[in-house]
């Protein structure tokens, strides 16, 4: 969308308000009934444009930006279930996502159950007649666990829910849920849409009906708008991401060979690999195994952090998605808030790290963890 200056970046509408010819210009968009902008908590020209491309790279009709990817994932929720509605979700999720489920929903009467994500028996075997929505990660934060999509989005849909799919890990360069059944995908764009760490923003992909019927309202009245700076970085991006993340895939898939091979590793998770427990159903339904790594060192957390402190060229961080590699202990971070059996139950142990591989030379990464594995 040029303007008429005919600029080759697209231009950036730090305006908060617009103006309107008349009072009956004004009256006409507030009902409806002329096009145009009224107040950017509603929608900004900055933000349509990243909006639509989204829509078009996740192959979904309609597309909502958001403050950040939790203002997206607890927007989705709270604009369309109400009490005594249930939501079935996986256990392996985003500790943040998790809470909402499990302590925010309750509030508002909002059930829920949790399930074995790889377990498509127990999706089964939670429905209900309230349910409204099932929701899943794949691959997950932080053991990168598979969903088979199509088949939970066919429960679902035989029992007159929404499946709703956080497609922040993979996005849609090496996966697009809604191919495999997804009502609605959910992006943290903060990760590998912005790809430099520098700016917050979610996105939630849907249908119209969705949209009009729930989102739209939800988002104008109660302002989980994005900033539109944030959304022309987010856009601005968006030129580099299918470079960018074939590129993370590569490294990561070299970094978690060699990790592999390390005698102080003993467990490395990655879905590409053909070690990891569901790598058929990874391969069968991404493009790319990503760009996350997570392994377990000897020694729990006091081994854990003996390498967290000798990394030199990695840093630690509870980020991911970054051109530079970020690495995080979930136990004390992104999870520390479940309980250690819940931990357990994910194989959240003490010796888990999660690897964000970043863009540096995949042989320099190597080089950094062998070096802080023997220190440790």
């Amino acid at each position: 969308m040029r303007t008429p200056f005919q600029e080759t970046s697209e231009a950036l509408f730090l305006t908060s308000g617009y103006a309107y010819e008349a009072p009956e210009e004004a009256e006409a968009r507030f009902k409806g009934e002329a096009e145009g902008y009224q107040y950017s908590r509603f929608g900004n020209p900055t933000v349509t444009m990243f909006e639509q491309r989204m829509a078009a790279l996740e192959g979904a009709p309609v597309a909502r930006a958001t403050a950040s990817g939790m203002a997206a994932v607890t927007a989705t929720f709270l604009s369309a279930l109400r009490v005594g509605d249930h939501v079935v979700a996986a256990k392996a999720m985003f500790g943040s996502c998790r809470h909402v489920i499990e302590e925010i929903l309750p509030r508002f009467g909002i059930q829920s159950t949790l399930v074995d994500g790889g377990d498509i028996g127990q999706w089964a075997a939670a429905m209900r007649p309230g349910t409204r929505m099932l929701f899943l990660e794949t691959p997950s934060n932080p053991t990168l666990a598979i969903v088979d999509m199509k088949a939970v989005a066919k429960i679902a849909r035989d029992g007159g829910a929404r499946l709703v799919v956080d497609n922040a890990f993979a996005t849609p360069v090496l996966q697009r849920p809604m191919e495999f059944g997804a009502d609605i995908v959910i992006h943290s764009a903060t990760k590998y849409i912005d790809g430099q760490g520098r700016a917050l923003g979610g996105v939630i992909l849907c249908k119209e009906d969705f949209l009009k019927d729930h989102l739209q309202s939800f988002i104008r009245n109660t302002g989980p708008s994005i900033s539109p700076f944030n959304a022309w970085i987010h856009l601005k991006s968006l030129e580099t991401l299918d470079l960018r993340m074939r590129a993370h895939c590569e490294a990561a898939a070299t970094v978690a060979d060699f990790l592999a091979e390390q005698k102080n590793v003993t467990r490395v998770l990655y879905p590409f690999r053909p070690d990891h427990p569901q790598h058929n159903l990874a391969c069968a339904q991404m493009e790319g195994g990503g760009g996350v790594v997570a392994f377990e060192v000897r020694g729990g957390k006091a081994g854990a952090f003996k390498v967290g402190n000798a990394l030199k060229l990695i840093d630690i961080s509870n980020n991911l998605g970054d051109a530079k590699s970020l690495i995080t202990h979930p136990e004390t971070t992104t999870h520390q808030k479940l309980t250690p059996a819940a931990r357990a139950e994910l194989g959240v142990t003490s010796g888990l790290l999660r690897l964000s591989v970043g863009l540096e030379d995949p042989a320099d990464l190597c080089d950094d963890l062998a070096q802080a594995l023997a220190a440790a």
